[in-house]
């Protein structure tokens, strides 16, 4: 193994870029004669639109034009797309509503879009947009699920009976009932996953051109992989394939928030043909907490059935999963199929029975935030062990302990139909436990006691599926011919917005063929350069794209070594490989693989029936994909008269299978846990239940964790291969996410657990936690009188 090799810590070469300001973000493009645009929204959650006067706003100075869905239906302007193939436990299709990019006679959540007014300069377009009149017959509003799904709620669309896009279920549930039937115990949790917002550093960006020349279109936007839009954009805007471009340059942070297609990137493009000229749109925060996807917001309703020795038995989850006002491009897989398989954890479940709705609300629309599923599905089953655990009056560790799926039983099929290919989860548990000083615990209790603070210990167990389908393509090519010269490009379908690709991509290759990982140049976000690719999401870019160039390096070295055999005059088997280097075994005779591939250009050079060139393009279409886990322990403290919680400790033993670059995959598991401890504690999108309108609006109204609500946290991890890809490697940008909610707010309820406190929701605010204590203690002094 080389210095760049596998395992090691090789520093992130984009960092030097970007931290000094040398990032280019699609914002900072700066195309000549370029006009700005901005949104009319809607400022009512639920009406028909009654009409829109827009004639003072086309009167202002320098604006160019304001649109309206009569002008997008007048050129045939198509629907934004959810090309998700999710149908009703019955078999029927699912409501999948039209959703064009402007209102088209109703609109139903505030921040929908209702036009598009495009000016010289964006100071225009903003006094103009206040110019544009539009009429609204108000509608009642619905913004919970549970509300929404009642009977005579207001109804958000036809067809939609009570509000329900697609019943969807899964499992076997003649087998559960069965389970339940002959249980010696049943525990049932009722449980609320938060409606968050992921909030990027870099709001959502679009700058379009249109080329009257050639009747083409570019599109500079951020996103996770620029290859879905080349897709979906040739339906939308009546056009072919090769008339559109799309371009993503570097980006500030996606968390899932920018794999979709918005309305304001075809608003742009549509206005961009329409004017001949580039037209730009930002969002600003505010616009952005109001009109990005949000995520999560679910209401489930679990049960565990045991037997007499705490072993479960079987599962029933029933949950509403709000998908807001209009679907976005995969909102219904989100809160169906994408994270179900996960509710049974890692625990021997002999029988599971699942039923999710995705429900409409008045509210903006519902997708894929950092984990996408796999975070509201591990909440259920832990919180569901950890109050199974306190029913039974054992220890959340001993009840894990007694249902943990072994080793030994894999590979596993779970009763919802995953097959884990590797793992040890009592080991990753019992070093978490010993890391995290567990037997010490009690004491650390007893000294916060007495302080007048309460201290409680949580743990959680995750497990998650990613790193599968879709395939993804690796294209390297090889430049120069000498030492000093030679470079590597690849050219992926994935996107960085954070993860590190051109480094752990670096690692790959330079390992492979000897090579500083400085010369190796990755391109991506260029789809004139990168003609196929399926984007970053679902933690799948280093299994996936991963796999891909570890494949293609393996041929490119069989290929190399017949040419070097045949230019060099030796048999094939006599031809070595090392870090970039074709020797004749015994002998001083080499050839660099950078000189082998300026050979393989000249015919003259190549072995009868061998075609020219050692470049190489190999698409990876994985088998199945990677089932990361891990075991978060985290130590709190609480103090009574504010409610507020301190995180002491935060233990991570993960398994990832074989680490590539260790700084790297902390920095992942840091990062998830940031935003797992905001869920928990902090952030929540909230609207006024009887108008609709946003109350959460700034980050002066939403909480995003701070420094000083994290601890330091201590990681570590295991390496267990998977078996599902040949670099052996398990998808890791998520995990941290979907391990913390579950371990903290198990922590809360361990500490206020001596107050009889067995519930408490997310987030877990102070506000929150000292009402929480309060109703406890004033419920514990009545019962003494």
């Amino acid at each position: 193994m080389g210095r760049f090799g596998t395992g090691q810590s090789v520093k992130r070469k984009e960092d030097q870029r970007l931290l000094t300001g040398h990032g280019v973000y699609t914002d900072d493009k700066a195309i000549p004669d370029a006009v700005h645009s901005v949104v009319v929204r809607a400022s009512v959650a639920h009406a028909r639109i009654g009409g829109i006067d827009a004639a003072a706003a086309k009167d202002a100075p320098g604006v160019l034009a304001v649109y309206t869905i009569d002008d997008l239906n007048a050129d045939k302007i198509g629907l934004i797309p959810c090309p998700v193939p999710i149908k009703n436990h019955d078999g029927s299709e699912m409501v999948k509503p039209p959703r064009p990019a402007l209102a088209d006679g109703a609109v139903r959540w505030v921040g929908q879009p209702v036009a598009f007014v495009v000016a010289e300069t964006l100071e225009q377009a903003r006094d103009a947009a206040e110019l544009v009149d539009v009429g609204y017959d108000d509608l009642p509003v619905v913004t919970g699920v549970v509300d929404a799904v009642a009977e005579g709620a207001p109804q958000l669309w036809d067809g939609a009976a009570r509000n329900v896009a697609v019943d969807w279920r899964a499992g076997d549930h003649d087998a559960a009932d069965r389970a339940f039937d002959g249980a010696a115990h049943v525990t049932k949790v009722r449980l609320v996953n938060n409606r968050v917002h992921p909030a990027p550093m870099e709001n959502r960006v679009a700058l379009a051109e249109y080329d009257t020349g050639t009747g083409r279109f570019t599109l500079h936007t951020p996103t996770q992989g620029v290859h879905k839009f080349v897709n979906w954009m040739p339906d939308i805007l009546g056009i072919d394939k090769k008339d559109i471009h799309v371009v993503t340059d570097d980006v500030g942070g996606g968390f899932g928030l920018k794999i979709f297609l918005y309305p304001e990137q075809v608003l742009a493009l549509y206005a961009a043909r329409k004017l001949g000229r580039a037209v730009r749109w930002a969002a600003d925060r505010g616009e952005g907490m109001l009109s990005d996807i949000h995520a999560r917001d679910h209401v489930t309703e679990a049960e565990l059935a045991l037997d007499g020795e705490g072993r479960v038995l079987g599962l029933k989850v029933d949950t509403l999963a709000n998908v807001g006002g209009e679907l976005s491009n995969f909102g219904p897989f989100i809160a169906t199929s994408a994270g179900y398989s996960m509710l049974v954890g890692v625990y021997k479940v002999p029988a599971a029975s699942v039923r999710m709705r995705a429900v409409f609300t008045n509210t903006a629309p519902i997708d894929a935030y950092r984990g996408a599923g796999r975070p509201e599905a591990i909440y259920v089953i832990e919180r569901l062990m950890d109050a199974a655990a306190r029913d039974l009056g054992v220890s959340a560790t001993e009840i894990r302990r007694r249902n943990f799926i072994t080793p030994a039983d894999m590979p596993y099929t779970t009763a919802l139909d995953r097959t884990y290919d590797s793992g040890d989860f009592p080991r990753i548990l019992r070093r978490a436990l010993e890391v995290a000083d567990a037997d010490g615990f009690e004491a650390r209790r007893k000294a916060s006691a007495a302080d007048g603070h309460y201290r409680g210990i949580g743990i959680a167990y995750y497990i998650e599926v990613c790193g599968g389908a879709p395939d993804e393509q690796a294209d390297v090519r090889f430049t120069g011919d000498s030492p000093d010269t030679a470079k590597i490009e690849l050219r992926v379908g994935n996107q960085s917005n954070g993860q590190g690709h051109e480094t752990a991509f670096a690692q790959l290759l330079a390992d492979r063929f000897g090579l500083e990982p400085d010369r190796i140049t990755m391109i991506q976000g260029d789809s004139d350069e990168v003609v196929y690719g399926n984007g970053t999401g679902g933690s799948r870019s280093l299994p996936v794209a991963g796999s891909a160039i570890h494949v293609a390096s393996d041929k490119i070295v069989e290929k190399g070594r017949r040419i070097a055999a045949h230019v060099m005059e030796a048999a094939e088997a006599d031809i070595e490989f090392d870090e970039g280097v074709f020797t004749i075994a015994g002998t001083d005779r080499r050839m660099t693989v950078h000189e082998v591939a300026a050979a393989a250009d000249d015919p003259a050079n190549l072995p009868e029936g061998e075609d020219p060139g050692l470049d190489h393009v190999e698409r990876y279409v994985p088998k199945d994909a990677t089932f990361p886990n891990g075991a978060h322990v985290c130590e709190l403290e609480i103090d009574p008269a504010t409610g507020h919680v301190r995180i002491d400790r935060y233990t991570v033993v993960d398994d990832f299978g074989v680490v590539l670059n260790p700084m790297i995959v902390a920095g992942q598991v840091h990062g998830g846990v940031g935003q797992g401890l905001g869920q928990a504690l902090l952030e929540q999108v909230v609207y006024d239940t009887e108008t609709g309108q946003l109350l959460s609006g700034s980050f002066m109204d939403y909480g995003m964790p701070r420094a000083d609500d994290m601890t330091e946290i201590d990681f570590r991890y295991e390496e267990i291969p998977c078996q599902n890809n040949p670099l052996g490697v398990k998808g890791c940008g998520e995990a941290g996410a979907i391990g913390a909610p579950p371990a903290i707010i198990n922590g809360i309820l361990d500490a206020l657990g001596e107050l009889g406190v067995t519930a408490i929701d997310m987030p877990a605010t102070p506000e929150a936690v000292w009402r929480t204590i309060r109703d406890a203690r004033a419920a514990h002094a009545k019962g003494a009188a």
